[in-house]
């Protein structure tokens, strides 16, 4: 499968998003918790200002890799699921390596929100 330029465009920006070490951290964070967090929870987790978490929340959000949630005054993070599925599709296809019987997701459904449920 041959990458086209759409595409490679808008791949370029995940690759970029996932280019800091922090945001590699809060994204195995988020990722591995069991529910949304708020940004006093995250700052609490990887031990950094909340102006920095919140900087590198706006990034990833950007890219879709996480959604945001606001509630009141309130703002709940979590995994964007599909990039869970789609973001390793994406490096395989990158290095040449196309997965057989897997399709991209279709970029408008990263914008639905689905409900989220807390413990």
């Amino acid at each position: 499968m041959n990458v086209v330029r759409e595409h490679a465009i808008e791949w370029a920006t995940w690759f970029r998003a996932l280019g800091d070490p922090t945001r590699i951290i809060i994204l195995n964070l988020l990722a591995t918790s069991d529910r949304p967090m708020t940004v006093g929870e995250i700052v609490d987790q990887v031990g950094l200002a909340q102006s920095t978490v919140s900087h590198h929340l706006k990034i990833l959000n950007d890219v879709r890799f996480i959604l945001v949630e606001r509630e009141g005054t309130s703002s709940w993070w979590r995994i964007n699921d599909l990039c869970l599925s789609c973001f390793p599709t994406t490096a395989e296809i990158v290095m040449g390596r196309a997965p057989t019987g897997v399709a991209l997701w279709d970029q408008s459904e990263t914008y639905r929100s689905r409900t989220r449920s807390r413990a």
